[in-house]
């Protein structure tokens, strides 16, 4: 299977140099960055790596959008600036897959912070995904091209668009909850305080659920860069 890799990035010059590398070293289709219009080295930094940078409209769900309109692959992986893909991800992907009745899925992910609380996050997230089959973006979602499609993409909305994206592929197929792992940065949850970082992340997807709108929860919630 061909597997485009879109990184939507907002002043990102500290981390996406490392991300572009790992991802190109294993060999996908296309890696994709779409740039938010950042004020830093980031767009620069992505060319000289060897990403294909496209400019997009600001918020996370319109640039992922934006970047599986250029995309040429016949599945989508979405993939955080500061997330690493395990070694196997290319194939981890293609083996699921390669059963036809799975629309999608996710990886799950390890925080790369020493501290053993960050063990503990990782494996509480990696178990609510895998009993809801609910992904957050921080776990590089990928999807076929003709399931995207169908979905119509990400909602336009600023927050819990991986939430929402989620949730409408379980209506289209299996969803694979992938063993092998990403290692995502720690850096949010180490400047905000874990268990601060906790109560306020189950506090708005508990309010997104019970019907909250996305625009008034993203004034508490902090993208820490």
């Amino acid at each position: 299977m061909r597997v485009s890799v879109i990184i939507p990035v907002l002043d990102e010059e500290k981390t996406i140099a490392s991300t572009i590398n790992n991802v190109r070293s294993l060999g996908p289709e296309q890696v994709l960055v779409v740039d938010g219009g950042s004020t830093d080295r980031t767009r620069a930094i992505s060319e000289r790596a060897g990403a294909t940078v496209f400019p997009g409209p600001r918020g996370r769900a319109r640039q992922m959008n934006r970047g599986a309109q250029e995309a040429a692959g016949d599945v989508f992986l979405f993939l955080h600036a500061d997330t690493r893909l395990p070694a196997s991800a290319l194939d981890d992907v293609g083996s699921a897959l390669a059963d036809p009745e799975f629309a999608g899925g996710r990886f799950d992910v390890e925080m790369d912070g020493d501290r053993w609380i960050f063990r503990v996050v990782g494996t509480m997230i990696n178990v609510r995904s895998r009993l809801t089959k609910v992904a957050t973006g921080d776990q590089a979602i990928f999807v076929r091209r003709k399931i995207f499609e169908e979905i119509g993409g990400f909602p336009d909305i600023p927050l819990m668009e991986d939430i929402a994206f989620c949730r409408a592929l379980k209506r289209k197929g299996k969803v694979a909850c992938l063993r092998s792992r990403v290692i995502t940065s720690a850096r949010r949850w180490e400047t905000a305080g874990v268990w601060r970082t906790i109560f306020r992340m189950w506090t708005l997807k508990t309010l997104y659920l019970a019907g909250v709108s996305p625009a008034r929860l993203k004034r508490y919630y902090a993208d820490t860069r």
